[in-house]
C-alpha cells in the first residue's frame, strides 16, 4: 500500500468550516504534544525555568484545543490522514518539523520564547493564508479571527523578548555533553 503524496499548493485550499476546525484542532494538539516533549526534555537536563515555560506553552495549546473542540462540538469534522493536511510543513505549522533548529537542552528562557514566537508566527501566517484562500466565506471569516488571535500571541511573545532584552551571556563549556551521533 502506498501513501498518497501531500496536497499540492493548488489542492491546499480549505473548503469548509469543518475542514478548517479539523486543521486547527490538529495544529493545537500537535503544538501541545511538542511543547510537552520539550518541557520533559528540559526537565531531564536540569533546565527547570525553560521546562516550566514549555509546560505553560503546552497548557495554552491545550486550552486552545479545547476552545476549537467546543466550537466544533456540533459538527462532524472530516477525518484527514496525516499526509493530507493542508500546510507546508510535514508536521503542523507549530510542530517540531517547523521549529527553529537552535533548540538545545541548554537554551535560556529567552531562546525558548524565540522558538515559541517562531511557531506563533507560522500559525499566524497559516491562518492568514486560509483567510485569503478558503473557498467558503464562513471559513475565511473564522480563519481571519484565528489569525487575529495568533497575532495577539505574537505580540505577547515579542513583548516578552523585548522585556528580556539582554543578550545571552557566554556559556561555560559543557563538560558532559550528550552523545550525538554524527
Amino acid at each position: 500500500m502506498s501513501i498518497p503524496a501531500a496536497p499540492s499548493a493548488s489542492d491546499a485550499v480549505i473548503a469548509s468550516v469543518a475542514e478548517l476546525l479539523a486543521h486547527a484542532l490538529e495544529l493545537e494538539y500537535a503544538s501541545q504534544a511538542h511543547y510537552e516533549q520539550l518541557a520533559d526534555s528540559m526537565a531531564v537536563h536540569h533546565n527547570p525555568e525553560v521546562a516550566s515555560l514549555f509546560q505553560r506553552l503546552a497548557a495554552l495549546s491545550g486550552e486552545h484545543a479545547a476552545e476549537v473542540a467546543a466550537r466544533a462540538a456540533d459538527m462532524t469534522l472530516p477525518r484527514i490522514p496525516p499526509w493530507a493536511f493542508k500546510w507546508e510543513c510535514p508536521d503542523a505549522p507549530e510542530g517540531s518539523d517547523c521549529l527553529d533548529p537552535d533548540v538545545s537542552y541548554r537554551m535560556t528562557t529567552t531562546e525558548a520564547v524565540a522558538v515559541a514566537l517562531h511557531n506563533e508566527r507560522r500559525g499566524h501566517a497559516y491562518y492568514l493564508h486560509v483567510a485569503a484562500s478558503a473557498t467558503d466565506a464562513e471559513a475565511r471569516t473564522l480563519a481571519a479571527a484565528m489569525a487575529t488571535e495568533e497575532a495577539e500571541h505574537v505580540a505577547l511573545l515579542e513583548a516578552m523578548l523585548v522585556e528580556a532584552g539582554a543578550p545571552r551571556p557566554a556559556e561555560p563549556e559543557d563538560l558532559d555533553p550528550p552523545h550525538m551521533p554524527a
